[in-house]
């Protein structure tokens, strides 16, 4: 039976969104999450160690963030999606197996590495695929679906890493961990792609990075987008990481700990889901979004009490909102052969950025109580919705 040519793009866009949300739930499905801090110190690292780990998994994606995204542009994507897990896979193993201060480093870089493959690659595949078919209307309500799966595989990545621990220890998880790497680099070889590189030549890549950031300072608009992203990103992602002590704080018994961050992530993920309806938003409506989460924020975190919480899942489930529609601007400014770049671009502002926030948060936390911080940091939210304000105010002047 020959297939009408309406039916033709809706198969193919039901195979890029479960190729996409399979991708998603498996890459953030690792059991290694809640216990690789312990792990660490099991095997008698100092803490001075233990955040050079940290300090070196961010420099890694740091330094290859762009780069990738132009290898991306300049080459194959589906070819980085696959190559990335591959290389973390690589990584959970040697922790494993030789666990020791060089091996975790060498994880850590691994990983870095692994991920700044894959971001901005995955986006620009997906934006583009979803455009060859007609369905570019979709992104937002997609990749706010991806982002809700990753947000459930790391509850269950949670909730599973106990007893699977419980059974076998730290081997159990890390094969666990290595296995979900493997599947999410067999998953990537399912995505279409339908493009040629966007340049020829040894210096392919350079000329496409070179192309994508000539397009950024010549076009005030994608400018703009650009900033977009870690302004509302960068923040609020690295907040996620303190969210334990908030709670903690609020004076609940540590057992219950996990249920309220557990809240947490599930005001986070409804963002996720509501990116679809939410696509038509402007740069009003995207303002607004901005001030009522960070005004739930600073109210909800500056209570101290477990109700309070609820609106900061608020306040992160907006968060979560703004950050999807953010990138959707972002795509829908970017031509296609600079795509990956310039996401990657997008990404480095926000890596930045929070590097940026844990060391504000480190200055500030050492005298002021936990929910006093995240209060303080509603602040930069409230100033971006100003300035979105203000840019649609001047735009819509004659």
């Amino acid at each position: 039976m020959t297939l009408s040519p309406a039916r033709v793009p809706g198969t193919g866009v039901r195979r890029l969104t479960a190729t996409l949300y399979g991708y998603a739930f498996l890459e953030d499905f690792v059991l290694l999450y809640p216990v690789y801090a312990l792990l660490f110190a099991d095997t008698g690292l100092s803490l001075w160690q233990i955040s050079s780990l940290f300090a070196l998994w961010s420099v890694t994606g740091v330094l290859l963030e762009v780069p990738s995204g132009a290898w991306a542009d300049a080459f194959s994507r589906r070819l980085l999606l696959w190559l990335g897990p591959l290389l973390t896979a690589v990584g959970f193993a040697l922790w494993v197996l030789v666990p020791s201060y060089w091996a975790f480093a060498a994880g850590f870089v691994l990983w870095g590495a692994g991920g700044a493959l894959g971001s901005g690659a995955l986006e620009a595949l997906v934006y583009e695929e979803l455009d060859r078919l007609g369905a570019a209307d979709r992104y937002a309500r997609v990749m706010g679906r991806s982002h809700a799966a990753r947000l459930l595989a790391t509850v269950a990545a949670v909730g599973l890493a106990g007893p699977v621990f419980a059974l076998g220890g730290y081997a159990a998880v890390g094969a666990a961990s290595v296995l979900a790497a493997l599947l999410t680099a067999a998953t990537a070889t399912r995505f279409p792609e339908h493009r040629t590189p966007a340049a020829e030549g040894d210096d392919g890549w350079a000329a496409t990075l070179r192309s994508g950031l000539a397009a950024a300072r010549g076009d005030r608009s994608l400018r703009g987008a650009l900033l977009l992203v870690p302004a509302v990103g960068a923040v609020w992602g690295a907040l996620d990481e303190y969210t334990p002590l908030l709670v903690r704080e609020t004076g609940v018994p540590d057992e219950l700990v996990p249920y309220l961050i557990m809240l947490i992530w599930a005001g986070a993920t409804a963002g996720s889901l509501l990116a679809g309806r939410a696509a038509g938003l402007g740069g009003h409506g995207l303002a607004g979004v901005l001030a009522g989460a960070a005004l739930a924020l600073a109210v909800g975190a500056g209570l101290g009490t477990p109700a309070g919480l609820g609106l900061v899942a608020v306040a992160f489930g907006g968060f979560q909102l703004a950050t999807v529609l953010a990138d959707t601007r972002l795509q829908h400014r970017i031509q296609d052969g600079e795509r990956a770049t310039l996401t990657s671009v997008a990404g480095l502002g926000t890596e930045l950025a929070t590097i940026a926030v844990y060391g504000g948060y480190a200055a500030l936390g050492g005298s002021a109580a936990h929910g006093t911080v995240f209060a303080l940091f509603a602040v930069p939210y409230l100033a971006t919705a100003l300035l979105l304000t203000r840019a649609g105010a001047a735009t819509a002047r004659p």
